[in-house]
């Protein structure tokens, strides 16, 4: 095992689980009828707003802006919406997602070989743990720290989730490797200094994930052996592009 590495920082929605299509996007369109508006989502539509337009309760004010409705209207209705689509996706939706592939195997091994795991992600803290909980019960004690919406903005911040993990787990960028699978969480990554691989999905695939060490569609088969590989070794860029 390469003695560098110390931890393994993982994204969620898209990176660990298939959370967009099957969880976040049918909780919105639930709760927004539950508020009464006469709006559905569609999945060729939201899945463009996952890299424009950031968080579901900014999806609702354009939205409602697009319909008309008066700001103070649409704040309000936003901060109703917040905590609905929340429960809905934790109660309603969380427990049937889909791990993505390889990704059990990757953390029990990261576990094992005595890697630090941690969590940086644009979503709510308390639904990162509840995905947790419910997916990866075996392993929930293990994510330290995990950081989400609540703890700073992850994306066009200047790295600063990215660099407020290394600094709780007080380690180097270079001590770290940082798996996603979208281009504004690569970017952020980077501007962390942090070697980041890219397991791209769906709705993020053909993006040019430029700096990333690695770009394959799962994580299936890819070790921790493999990983370090590819983001340690001088000259050893490899693309695994499959789009």
């Amino acid at each position: 095992m390469h003695t560098q590495l110390k931890a393994i920082i993982f994204d969620v929605d898209g990176t660990i689980a298939d959370t967009e299509r099957y969880g976040h996007l049918p909780a919105a369109n639930d709760a927004m009828r539950e508020l009464g508006l006469d709006i559905t989502w569609h999945w060729d539509t939201f899945k463009d707003w996952i890299n424009t337009i950031p968080g579901n309760v900014n999806r609702l004010k354009y939205s409602l802006k697009k319909e008309g409705y008066t700001q103070q209207k649409i704040e309000r209705l936003a901060e109703a919406f917040a905590p609905l689509k929340k429960s809905i996706y934790i109660n309603k939706y969380l427990p049937n997602l889909q791990l993505r592939e390889g990704v059990v195997p990757l953390i029990r091994q990261t576990i094992s070989e005595g890697v630090r795991l941690a969590i940086v992600s644009t979503s709510y803290e308390s639904q990162i743990k509840a995905l947790l909980q419910s997916q990866l019960a075996e392993f929930y004690k293990y994510f330290d720290p995990i950081l989400g919406k609540e703890s700073g903005r992850k994306t066009e911040n200047d790295g600063f989730l990215h660099k407020k993990c290394l600094d709780i787990l007080n380690i180097k960028p270079p001590e770290a490797i940082v798996i996603e699978d979208s281009q504004n969480g690569l970017d952020a990554a980077i501007c962390a200094d942090i070697p980041t691989v890219v397991f791209y999905n769906d709705y993020t695939v053909g993006s040019p994930f430029e700096g990333a060490k690695l770009i394959a569609p799962n994580m299936a088969g890819y070790t921790l052996e493999k990983l370090i590989e590819h983001c340690f070794k001088v000259d050893n860029f490899s693309k695994v592009v499959n789009f």
